[in-house]
């Protein structure tokens, strides 16, 4: 089944909400991160491709998790700050969410697009199309900047 996600709403690191419809006609990258973790150098892969294609319409989404190993323990201020200052994070970072368990938005609807299933770890990634559609899901391991992230990139942007 296609997952659509504009309805989705979500809570900014302000405590405003916010639908993911907001960002219709750009490709989205919506990742759970922590600050914490062995895949945590994977925030300077993040911004890269942020760099890369966001003139084009793209934007990664970053929500923190603390569902894993407890790897994001700090407040919304502290996982800010270290973001900005070892990593030179400029992409959005969101509330504090679950992505396993009593999911909440938006991994209670992105974990129903195929493959169905919970998020396995930090840094899983969800690649969004300009219609607010789930076009892929990549693990943990794959590298934001990597090849084959890259390449669907790509073709989303190019859809």
């Amino acid at each position: 089944m296609a997952v659509n996600v504009s309805d989705v709403v979500v809570r900014t690191a302000a405590g405003e909400e916010r639908r993911l419809g907001a960002w219709a006609g750009q490709v989205l990258l919506i990742v759970n991160v922590a600050s914490r973790c062995g895949f945590t150098r994977q925030y300077t892969g993040l911004q890269a491709v942020q760099d890369r294609f966001g003139p084009q319409g793209f934007a990664v989404l970053g929500f923190p998790c603390n569902d894993f190993g407890a790897q994001e323990p700090g407040t919304l201020d502290e996982i800010q700050q270290f973001c900005s200052t070892t990593y030179g994070v400029g992409f959005e970072l969101f509330d504090k969410v679950h992505a396993t368990g009593s999911k909440t938005a938006p991994y209670d609807t992105l974990t129903q697009a195929e493959p169905a299933g919970d998020v396995a770890w930090n840094f899983e990634k969800f690649l969004i199309g300009k219609d607010g559609s789930v076009v892929a899901r990549f693990k943990s391991a794959v590298e934001p900047d990597g090849a084959e992230l890259v390449a669907a990139i790509e073709k989303a942007l190019a859809a």
